[in-house]
């Protein structure tokens, strides 16, 4: 089979290349999958760097996320071949197959396209957790939500605005902000550069947000203390912008909020049970066109390098799916 192996670390993804490699064989418990949709998740850039939490040592084959066809199946897995799934680990989705837990993976609804399944689940799985079961997210409430382009600041928006939340979506590109504005349909979008508590003050007549998504940290978090109301949430999501910030608990302390962190594979591992009504519930939300991921761009996986290159620049609105 073709996969994307990563062989050696690098800032360059000079260690990155297509190789051929042995199909996989499933072992006890397992399904064996054809790759029919790989989505790219930030997490796999910075795995090729060795810079995520999760550290696996090369060689090893990149994608956290996919769907296709079950083309073997354990009788005991609960699949049989030619179900159509959706899930992943965290390696071995960008490869033309991949060798799977059963419990890793569920069956794509009819109504969903497998593109779609791939392009929800990290993204919306990471925006649920941290909204609604951490930010117990409640209608008419204020959320902005940062790195509003990306796949998940994009599923953030998406999910508040189907529970009936008012969004202000910040990005830290001008150029993003129109196509935020058609594609998210927010109640307001901000540039979230340096000192923007003024234009979310002016957004929300001085009251500020109840929530506030930020998978950005560095100076946005900074920023983004003083836009939290009384009683609010400060969700911690990820550090794109590269520093990890602090904050003086006197802050949270006077100003009545809570600082929150999300890590949603975790939250799924430790709390199962939720963890599947979560991707149920998403999915029946997809299937009624509540909720809609947004997919950038479809690429072949021998143009991987486009792919990862454009989630560096910034220049992705939404998700990359690689089509093996």
């Amino acid at each position: 089979m073709i996969a994307l192996q990563v062989s050696q670390l690098s800032g360059n993804m000079s260690g990155v290349e297509l190789m051929e490699l042995p199909n996989p064989v499933p072992g006890e418990g397992e399904v064996l999958v054809r790759v029919r949709a790989a989505s790219l998740n930030y997490p796999d850039l910075l795995m090729t760097r060795g810079d995520y939490q999760f550290k696996p040592e090369p060689p090893f084959v990149a994608g956290m996320e996919l769907a296709g066809e079950v083309i073997k199946a354990d009788p005991e897995s609960g699949f049989a071949q030619g179900d159509r799934v959706v899930g992943g680990a965290k390696t071995g989705g960008m490869a033309e197959l991949v060798a799977l837990p059963s419990r890793n993976v569920r069956k794509v609804p009819e109504q969903l396209d497998l593109a779609t399944a791939a392009a929800m689940g990290a993204a919306y799985q990471t925006a649920y957790v941290a909204l609604v079961e951490l930010g117990q997210l409640e209608a008419g409430q204020t959320v902005l939500v940062h790195g509003a382009s990306g796949g998940v600041g994009l599923a953030a928006c998406d999910l508040a605005k189907a529970h009936g939340a008012k969004v202000i979506a910040a990005s830290h590109r001008e150029e993003k902000l129109a196509p935020l504005r058609e594609i998210a349909a927010p109640e307001a979008t901000i540039l979230n550069h340096r000192r923007f508590r003024e234009q979310v003050a002016e957004l929300t007549d001085g009251r500020l947000c109840d929530l506030v998504f930020d998978p950005v940290g560095g100076e946005i978090f900074d920023e983004s203390t003083r836009c939290v109301t009384f009683g609010g949430k400060l969700l911690v999501v990820g550090f794109v912008a590269g520093r990890i910030p602090e904050i003086a608990v006197n802050i949270p302390l006077i100003k009545g909020f809570s600082v929150v962190g999300v890590r949603a594979g975790e939250y799924s591992r430790r709390f199962p049970d939720r963890g599947q009504r979560i991707m149920e519930t998403l999915d029946q939300m997809a299937v009624e066109g509540r909720i809609t991921p947004h997919i950038d761009r479809k690429l072949p996986l021998s143009a991987w390098r486009e792919g990862f290159e454009a989630m560096e620049r910034g220049a992705v609105i939404g998700k990359v799916i690689f089509e093996p």
